[in-house]
């Protein structure tokens, strides 16, 4: 084999490794599409306790400075066990990022289109938060579809504390 140079091993560089990885390999779970869900599909967030330094986070990146958020004494003085949730920290705690729904539709989520919620009893620092999405509606389109889901946040006593719906508009699978 006169003229025959052997071929060497590429040299092993973070660029061939990129150039080698195949990230849409790289996921939580399968990936779904708008007609993959089905009616009463029930999305479980990880529940939280709602603690002193979830409140100082949340009043540091919402600049809501009412000290029915952040002084004990203050919210002692108006009758409260503890200091009082803002709405929208419970509200977060309804972020479907949280769960395995936003990893499951990574390909086919175009858009997070619209929320509402009610708060239906106060939440309090020291109350633990156990949240859920559930499909409560499926809107077809011609590619897309509008999945809605209901959003419920119940506290240690079992009171429902909030709830809302949530809707996302997803691709459909390529004909």
């Amino acid at each position: 084999m006169v003229g025959v140079v052997p071929s060497l091993p590429m040299a092993h560089t973070r660029e061939n490794d990129l150039q080698r990885f195949d990230f849409s390999a790289h996921r939580m779970c399968e990936q779904r599409y708008f007609e993959d869900f089905q009616l009463n599909e029930r999305f479980i967030l990880p529940s939280r306790t709602m603690t002193d330094a979830m409140f100082a986070a949340f009043q540091l990146a919402s600049g809501d400075n009412h000290p029915i958020h952040y002084d004990l004494e203050y919210c002692r003085r108006l009758g409260m066990p503890q200091m009082l949730a803002h709405g929208f920290q419970v509200l977060i705690q309804t972020a479907s990022g949280a769960g395995l729904f936003p990893h499951m539709v990574e390909e086919s989520l175009k858009a997070f289109i619209e929320q509402s919620s009610r708060f239906l009893h106060p939440v309090f620092a020291g109350d633990t938060l156990y949240s859920a999405l559930e499909v409560v509606e499926l809107v077809p389109g011609r590619t897309t579809g509008v999945l809605t889901m209901q959003s419920s946040v119940v506290n240690q006593a079992g009171v429902l504390v909030l709830d809302g719906q949530q809707k996302y508009l997803l691709r459909k699978r390529a004909a």
